[in-house]
C-alpha cells in the first residue's frame, strides 16, 4: 500500500466514522428496547432545524451534555415580538420541552414551534403526532439552513474579494492563489455555458447573475455534505430552490423581447387554429420551466441524503453488524457520486437558466 493510498484510507474511514456516530446518536434516541423508526429519523435529518446539534458528551448518562450552535428564535405572536435562543429547548428531541417567554408557553414539535393555548400547562399530540391544544405563532427565526446560507454568502464574498486583491496586486494580469481556482471556473461559465445558450452580444449583463447562482448552489451543495455541520440541507430545500427560480423566471420575463412573446401568443409560421391551440401550451411553458428548475434541485439533493441514510438504516433494521459493511460500502459509493452531484446540479440549474434567458432574448430569424 503507498503513502498516497494510505492516507486516502484513513480520510475515508475517518468520514465515515464521524457520519456513523451522528447517525447512530439518532438512532438510539428513543430508547434501546424501542421500535427503530427510520422515516423519522431520517426526514428528521434532512429537514430544517433550530439550533445546529454537534455532538452529544456522555450520553445517557447524568453529566450528558449536548454541544450546540444555539441560533435566534424570532416569533411574531398576540404579545408582539418573542426571541430567545434555541438552545432553551435543551436539544428535546420529543419536542415537549416548555419555553416561557413574553407571557406565552411555546413547545418545539418535530422542528416546528406552537404556542400553547392559554390555561395548556403541556403539549398534547393527536395520533399522527400534531399538538391539538397549540397554533403556530409568525416564525422568522435563523434556522440551521438560514445560518448556512449566510456562512456560505461570507465564504463567496471572502473568496472573489481575495481574488479581485490578488488581481490588482498582479502587474500581468496572472492569477495566483486563489484566484487561480477562480478563473478557470468563471471562464467555463462564460465559454461554455453564457456565450453558446445567450449569445456572443448580450451574455455579459446575465454574467453575474449565472456567476452567482453556480457558486452558490456549489458551496451549498459542499456544505450539505459536512457530517460535522449535522446535514445542513439548504438545496434540499423547497423554499431555497423555489426563490432561485422565481429569480430566473423574473429575469427571463422581464429579458423577453417581441419575438419571444410573439411565440408564446401568436405563433408566427402556423395555421390560425394551430396557433390558438398553440398559445395555451406556451403560456403554461412560461410557469413549467421554473417549477422544473426548482423540483429538479430540490429532489435530486435531498434524494442522495435520503438514500445513504436509508442504506446505513439497514444496520438498525436488521439489528445485525453483518449487514454494517454492505451498508458502509453502499453508502461510501452513493458519497462519491453525491460529490459530484454537488457541481452537476448547480451546473445544471445555471445551464437551464441561461437557456432561458437565451430563448427570451433570441432575435428573429428571417
Amino acid at each position: 500500500m503507498t503513502l498516497s493510498t494510505l492516507k486516502r484510507t484513513v480520510f475515508t474511514v475517518l468520514f465515515l466514522s464521524v457520519f456513523s456516530f451522528g447517525f447512530a446518536k439518532d438512532a438510539k434516541e428513543g430508547g434501546d428496547d424501542e421500535k427503530f423508526d427510520a422515516k423519522s429519523m431520517i426526514m428528521h435529518h434532512v429537514k430544517d432545524a433550530y439550533g445546529m446539534h454537534i455532538i452529544t458528551l456522555n450520553e445517557g448518562k447524568e453529566d450528558e451534555k449536548h454541544i450546540t450552535i444555539p441560533l435566534p428564535v424570532i416569533l411574531w405572536t398576540d404579545n408582539g415580538l418573542t426571541t430567545f435562543m434555541s438552545s432553551e429547548f435543551h436539544h428535546d428531541y420529543h419536542g415537549h420541552e416548555i419555553v416561557e417567554k413574553n407571557g406565552g408557553k411555546f413547545v418545539n414539535v418535530h422542528e416546528k414551534i406552537y404556542q400553547l393555548n392559554a390555561g395548556e400547562t403541556a403539549v398534547k399530540l393527536d395520533e399522527e403526532g400534531h399538538p391539538t391544544n397549540a397554533e403556530m405563532p409568525l416564525d422568522f427565526s435563523i434556522t440551521r439552513n438560514v445560518f448556512m446560507m449566510w456562512i456560505s454568502v461570507a465564504v463567496l464574498l471572502l473568496i472573489f474579494f481575495t481574488a479581485a486583491r490578488r488581481y490588482k496586486k498582479s502587474s500581468d494580469n496572472v492569477p495566483s492563489g486563489i484566484a487561480s481556482f477562480v478563473e478557470p471556473l468563471v471562464v467555463f461559465v462564460r465559454d461554455e455555458i453564457a456565450k453558446p445558450m445567450i449569445g456572443e452580444h448580450k451574455y455579459k449583463k446575465y454574467m453575474p447573475y449565472l456567476l452567482t447562482v453556480f457558486f452558490f448552489i456549489w458551496i451549498n451543495n459542499i456544505f450539505g455534505l459536512i457530517p460535522i455541520l449535522n446535514g445542513a440541507n439548504l438545496s434540499g430545500n423547497i423554499a431555497f430552490t423555489m426563490v432561485l427560480a422565481i429569480f430566473t423566471f423574473i429575469i427571463t420575463t422581464f429579458s423577453g423581447n417581441k419575438n419571444y412573446w410573439k411565440h408564446i401568443f401568436w405563433m408566427p409560421g402556423v395555421p390560425v387554429p394551430m396557433k390558438i391551440f398553440l398559445a395555451p401550451i406556451e403560456i403554461i411553458g412560461i410557469f413549467t420551466k421554473p417549477i422544473s428548475l426548482m423540483i429538479r434541485l430540490f429532489a435530486n439533493i435531498t434524494a442522495g441524503h435520503i438514500i445513504i441514510l436509508a442504506l446505513m438504516s439497514l444496520i438498525f433494521i436488521f439489528k445485525s453488524v453483518a449487514v454494517a459493511p454492505v451498508s458502509v460500502a453502499f453508502s461510501l459509493f452513493i458519497g462519491i457520486i453525491e460529490i459530484v452531484v454537488t457541481a452537476i446540479q448547480a451546473y445544471i440549474f445555471t445551464v437551464l437558466s441561461a437557456l432561458y434567458f437565451g430563448m427570451a432574448t433570441e432575435e428573429a430569424h428571417h
